[in-house]
């Protein structure tokens, strides 16, 4: 599956971006090192000046590439939604059992994320740790409806609707498969985050993963 993950151009909403830095050895150097710092000092204390240091650029070249920093967390949320929709895709394209298809998926959306070697200037890994502290600024706007019809947050609503759609498929009489689905998505990011912060509040641990809760969710109220 990463062989073939690795072929595809993730493409990204080209409004979220002034220049796709996807097309020069700078703009994957703003990508690659602004994930580093980011995860790093955290993103209200990320700056496009530090990022400049960083990469020994100009702060003015970033701005070529992004308006702002929101505009970079967000491309940076829609590619990691993007990759991960290609993987629900190759994951579960060839299994039958809607009920399989549906726990692979909740493995692929739920579970740690490696590093996918095939990326040189992202690390994945890293990137999934920016997504659970900082997706949610992302959305948190006053700016989330303007940007949710110029298609910000299309890919993302792809993922959960992929889901939903794998959710009806093993129960069709259950009504609040938009609600499970998109639960699932925002629910084990922020179940990985109470496990790295707050480990009173769940019962995700070293030995219970967010998949190990969310398949016996999912088993629990579809499978009666």
């Amino acid at each position: 599956m990463r062989d073939l993950i690795s072929t595809i151009k993730i493409q990204v909403n080209e409004k979220i971006y002034v220049k796709d830095p996807e097309t020069s050895t700078l703009g994957k150097k703003i990508i690659k090192e602004s994930i580093l710092l980011i995860d790093d000092i955290g993103f209200d204390d990320f700056t496009f000046k530090k990022l400049g240091v960083k990469i020994g650029s100009n702060e003015s070249s970033i701005y070529r590439y992004f308006e702002n920093k929101h505009k970079l967390l967000v491309y940076l949320s829609s590619w990691y939604w993007n990759w991960m929709e290609y993987k629900l895709f190759f994951a579960t394209n060839n299994i039958e059992d809607s009920f399989d298809k549906l726990k692979k998926a909740i493995i692929i959306v739920t579970e740690k994320i490696e590093d996918d070697e095939a990326t040189k200037h992202i690390n994945e890994s890293v990137l999934n740790k920016i997504i659970i502290s900082e997706f949610t600024k992302t959305l948190h706007t006053k700016e989330v409806d303007e940007e949710n019809k110029e298609g910000f947050f299309l890919i993302y609503k792809n993922v959960i609707n992929r889901i939903v759609h794998l959710i009806i498929a093993v129960n069709p009489d259950y009504p609040f498969a938009k609600s499970l689905a998109s639960n699932i998505i925002e629910g084990a990011l922020h179940q990985h985050f109470l496990r790295d912060h707050l480990t009173t509040i769940t019962n995700c641990n070293e030995n219970i993963s967010p998949t190990d809760f969310y398949i016996n969710l999912i088993t629990t109220v579809l499978k009666k």
